[in-house]
């Protein structure tokens, strides 16, 4: 029988403080935006190319967390899925969003730094925070 994975993994920083929401009841959402560098060769030399910018929600307790401690420039691992889903805009057009459904994430920062959200010295990385995501 064949199987099948789906599994994403981010390093990364994030571009915008965390938005947490709340469904109807009750249940916490909140959405990411984690830029990736990639390496590109330019003349002799290696350099940060532009980033790609990923979409990640989290939901329940994850989502709370990432809300609590997470700031603009947090660098931050992300474990989880990815997921599309169509939806209509105000215009009745149909449109399409591709996002990373987190299930793990840990905060790479030192404690110091994650209250001004920036920083590059790395403590032992924390145990990944499970949460169940609804499908």
């Amino acid at each position: 029988m064949a199987k099948s994975l789906n599994k994403v993994m981010l390093i990364g920083r994030l571009g915008a403080d965390p938005e947490i929401r709340y469904t109807a009841d009750g249940t916490a959402v909140t959405t990411l935006s984690i830029a990736t560098n990639r390496m590109v060769k330019r003349e002799d030399r290696w350099e940060e190319g532009d980033p790609d910018w990923h979409r990640v929600v989290a939901w329940r307790r994850l989502a709370e967390i990432c809300g609590e401690y997470l700031r603009k420039g947090s660098n931050v691992y992300v474990e989880g899925q990815l997921r599309t889903r169509a939806w209509e805009d105000r215009d009745g057009n149909k449109r399409w969003t591709t996002e990373v459904i987190a299930r793990d994430m840990m905060m790479l920062d030192s404690k110091g730094d994650r209250a001004s959200g920036t920083g590059t010295d790395l403590e032992p990385p924390q145990p990944p925070i499970e949460d169940d995501v609804p499908f």
